[in-house]
């Protein structure tokens, strides 16, 4: 099997996907690159998630890339519009010519000998293409125009998705080798979302339908809706559902903290109109990442007061006589899960008007008509929603090997949060927990731009990060209590007590350790093809 050779192979093309195409693009512009996306259409999350309401649950004053201002008048943003920012950002910089789609990275094997990736790929392709070979291997420089995605679309033309479609679609296997492998295929399983067993499921007449993937022509109108869980997917779906639902109910087994902010932001709107597009961007932005550094530094030292200003700014929301400390005290402070944002607080609104409610139970028992809660109450429903999270994954669940031995992430320690110890010529992107995700991958592409050009400066083809502390200890790389990051502790690689081992949830650490801070530290091996011995991936990180 003949393989198409890049400099840089990206996995994804969603917000992060991006984001590194424009930093290739402006800071090694010498190396050729693809990225390759399983899905039809730029987008990622923005793409995939088409449930009523969907938008950000940060402000895209931060989420936002920071060289391309967000314009819309809506600062917690509508997905589509998000969407279609990360689309023109792609068509403007020219990186939609470098996007193969339909294109599943299945695994990818390193050769310390050649100093290469081996990507092993599945492509969607309609009967008449199945048969055709990839094109010759690309000796460097700009990755020509992809025949299945026009500049210009962002995605498989919808005439061509008809074509394809269906039976008639066909799977292949295609081979690429890279020089540096970079994940941007975000942390949760896309084909599905975490759904409890629930007892009794399969005696409910009605619908059970996950947000993960809704139906696009769903007539909820006039319905009784039961939506299973109170985080940001819950809270997003409730207060849309609830405009034309017969009642919506939100079924939680423990509150979450809310804070309830404007969807536009009156500053930064004022400002488009009397300054340059990049000032009138900049400033709010940065007014924004201080705010929610001093708001998450003041949770960590006064964990109670936080509490407690919290839960009155609900309780200031809802009528007097609701019973907040049921429905909207959580047990456990604030930022050990990540807080729940509610635009013009429109799911507060549903439940003063009565066209929403909360029950704070445990289920027993799916029923014919309902749901039967440990208190013995029965809630009808003619729709449950599933919103119980995601499941995680790393690198998108794509198989590594590195020189003919599997990758175990969950024994790994994370360099800088993007790279894995052992593990040569691979940086994956995950943002902050409590703060914007695109802050953090901004950075991180930043800094592999910088490690690329470091190793061409050396004369070097492989750079690995090695844990030579034998008594570092390791500890979760995630310090969340979140169902869903607690489901998956074990397969997540761990970080260390101090840098660069330890995982900055802080976007002015990181500004310092990844724009700053030399590119070069004692962790971080550089090594020529073929001068690197074979040694142990990691210390086990038990």
């Amino acid at each position: 099997m003949s393989a198409e050779h890049f400099d840089v192979l990206i996995i994804g093309a969603g917000l992060s996907g991006i984001d590194a195409g424009w930093h290739l693009n402006k800071f090694a512009p010498k190396k050729s690159y693809v990225i390759l996306e399983n899905r039809e259409r730029i987008g990622g999350t923005w793409d995939l998630f088409r449930y009523p309401g969907i938008r950000s649950d940060s402000d895209m004053l931060t989420m936002g890339y920071r060289f391309k201002p967000w314009t819309h008048e809506s600062t917690i943003s509508p997905g589509d519009k998000i969407r279609d920012y990360v689309t023109e950002t792609a068509r403007e910089n020219g990186i939609d010519k470098h996007i193969r789609f339909r294109h599943k990275v299945v695994s990818a094997s390193w050769d310390s000998a050649t100093a290469k990736w081996t990507v092993e790929v599945e492509r969607r392709v309609a009967p008449s293409t199945a048969t055709r070979s990839p094109s010759p291997a690309s000796g460097g420089g700009k990755t020509p125009a992809p025949v299945s995605s026009p500049a210009s679309a962002g995605e498989v033309p919808s005439a061509q998705r008809e074509a394809e479609g269906g039976s008639g679609e066909r799977t292949e296997r295609v081979q690429f080798t890279t020089n540096f492998l970079f994940s941007c295929a975000g942390y949760y399983k896309y084909d599905a979302g975490y759904t409890p067993d629930f007892p009794g499921r399969e005696n409910f007449k009605g619908q059970i339908i996950h947000p993960q993937h809704w139906p696009e022509n769903l007539d909820y109108k006039g319905k009784r809706v039961v939506v299973i869980g109170s985080g940001a997917t819950a809270v997003t779906l409730i207060p849309n559902l609830a405009k034309t639902a017969a009642h919506v109910t939100m079924l939680q087994r423990s509150p979450t903290y809310y804070v309830s902010r404007p969807e536009k932001d009156k500053t930064a709107n004022f400002l488009r109109r009397i300054l340059p597009a990049h000032w009138a961007y900049m400033i709010p932005r940065w007014r924004n990442i201080v705010l929610q550094r001093f708001f998450f530094n003041l949770a960590r030292t006064k964990p109670e007061k936080t509490k407690e200003r919290l839960i009155q700014g609900v309780a200031d929301l809802l009528p007097k006589d609701y019973d907040v400390a049921t429905h909207f005290t959580p047990k456990y402070n604030p930022w050990d899960q990540r807080l729940c944002l509610v635009p013009d607080a429109d799911m507060f609104d549903a439940i003063k008007e009565g066209r929403a409610s909360v029950v704070t139970d445990h289920i027993d028992t799916f029923t014919p008509r309902g749901i039967k809660l440990k208190s013995g109450k029965e809630i009808d429903a003619d729709i449950i929603v599933t919103a119980t999270g995601l499941a995680l994954e790393v690198l998108g669940g794509v198989r590594v090997e590195v020189d003919g031995k599997p990758v175990e992430f969950g024994k790994t320690f994370a360099y800088k949060g993007m790279m894995f110890s052992g593990v040569p010529n691979l940086a994956s992107i995950f943002g902050y927990t409590n703060a914007s995700w695109t802050l953090r991958a901004d950075l991180i592409c930043e800094w592999v731009t910088r490690l690329l050009n470091k190793m061409d400066e050396k004369g070097v083809q492989i750079a690995t990060p090695r844990l030579r502390d034998p008594a570092m200890k390791p500890e979760p790389w995630l310090d969340f209590s979140s169902g869903y990051v607690q489901r998956a502790i074990a397969m997540l690689p761990k970080q260390g007590t101090k840098a660069p081992w330890r995982q900055n949830q802080n976007y002015f650490a990181d500004l310092k350790e990844m724009r700053k801070a030399p590119i070069e530290d004692e962790a971080l091996e550089f090594a020529k093809a073929g001068a690197v011995a074979k040694p142990t991936l990691a210390r086990a990180a038990e």
